[in-house]
């Protein structure tokens, strides 16, 4: 047991020194969801109040379940158009937990839309806010406590986030461009065997709605992320929305994990979703997965004045 927790320690510290939070394989740096495809405006600021109504999701994900110090992670979001002008305006919370480190941020999201065609609109965006992260490298229980690597703890290191991103979209399709923050953060730049910085991050999305009858409906989508000096990562959806109440769906993501998702529209205002994933990474020998839970709530607006379970 206490190699086992050495060889964990290790990659926790590994994962923290490049920066990364989730793909140990992948070294992706900003925390991924399977329910992405509803949470879109925590990657793309464009598309702040994108679905003509007041909305707030919710998402709680635990992962790599029974692994001591796997990543857990909350996120709360609240977006809406502001009068008729194109204007959309979103608030953003996010926390998460791995190992000894603890990362917040709090931002703002503002977009502007204008059509383009008659069925298609182009939204830009803007994201600004800030981080702030705490690390305690003594939680790791190092054989070696005069290990540099183990030193220095960050305690409410606060840094900025400027980011920019573009949505454009018509009655059932979507593509997407963004960086959620422009800015490289230099996290470690106190120990001088151990500096790392959390690079800048590009997202690209899309997504295609296809009614195979009068009460279901198909969407493929895609989520590719690109970051300096880690291979590309993609995710690859398919849901199924049955009579505008139940989903249903699949995803895999790039070396990483395959995923189930399964979600229900209990009122024209309230959406309930769960996503498993396995692990299909090395790191799956020690836990039992991931799980992730979703609600979303909405409320309706002068512009829309009633509420449909619009797929994206």
């Amino acid at each position: 047991m206490k190699n086992i927790n050495r060889i964990l320690n290790k990659y926790i510290l590994s994962i923290l020194l490049m920066g990364g939070i989730y793909s140990v394989s992948n070294a992706q740096q900003d925390a991924q969801y399977t329910h992405y495809m509803y949470n879109i405006e925590s990657i793309n600021p464009a598309y702040a109040g994108n679905r003509g109504t007041l909305s707030f999701t919710g998402i709680y994900r635990t992962q790599w379940v029974g692994l001591d110090g796997a990543p857990e992670t909350l996120t709360f979001s609240a977006n809406s158009p502001i009068g008729e002008k194109g204007v959309g305006l979103g608030l953003s919370f996010f926390n998460d937990k791995i190992g000894p480190s603890q990362e917040s941020n709090l931002v703002m999201d503002f977009s502007y839309t204008i059509p383009v065609s008659e069925k298609t609109k182009l939204a830009f965006g803007l994201k600004g806010g800030a981080n702030l992260l705490d690390v305690d490298f003594t939680r790791l229980n190092p054989d070696d406590p005069t290990d540099p690597d183990f030193m220095n703890n960050i305690d409410n290191r606060l840094s900025p986030i400027i980011g920019v991103g573009m949505y454009l979209f018509g009655d059932q399709w979507y593509l997407g461009a963004s960086s959620p923050n422009l800015i490289a953060t230099e996290h470690y730049d106190d120990v001088a065997t151990s500096s790392a910085t959390e690079e800048v991050h590009g997202f690209i999305i899309g997504g295609y709605v296809f009614d195979l009858s009068s009460n279901t409906k198909f969407k493929p989508a895609v989520l590719g992320k690109f970051v300096t000096g880690a291979p590309i990562g993609l995710d690859v959806s398919a849901n199924f929305l049955f009579y505008d109440k139940f989903s249903l769906g699949a995803a895999y993501r790039l070396d990483a994990a395959v995923s189930g998702l399964i979600g229900f529209q209990v009122s024209d205002k309230i959406l309930v979703g769960y996503a498993y994933d396995y692990d299909t990474t090395e790191l799956g020998n020690y836990n039992s997965g991931s799980h992730e839970f979703l609600l979303r709530f909405e409320l309706g607006t002068k512009m829309r004045k009633t509420v449909n379970p619009r797929f994206f």
